[in-house]
């Protein structure tokens, strides 16, 4: 799962970079990913997870066993 986010499923897009001429060359823009480590209180270890900033704001706000639970049921974590 290169470059996805494992909460919010952010992925990259697709745009133009526009010189002054407005000419038109695709690029790419990139999430804001980061590999990070949460303590689990429920399973007492560290989880590994590759997260978007936006993505660490949601666990801050929801509590990390909730928002694993969410992200499990809707296809993004496969973490045992």
């Amino acid at each position: 799962m290169a470059r996805v986010c494992q909460v919010t499923g952010k992925t990259r897009m697709i745009g133009n970079n526009v010189s002054h001429s407005k000419r038109r060359t695709k690029r790419e823009f990139s999430p804001n990913l980061k590999t990070k480590r949460f303590w689990s209180e429920e399973e007492g270890r560290f989880i590994t997870l590759k997260v978007s900033c936006n993505g660490m704001k949601t666990i801050y706000k929801n509590g990390l066993a909730a928002t694993l639970k969410k992200s499990r049921a809707n296809g993004l974590i496969n973490i045992v």
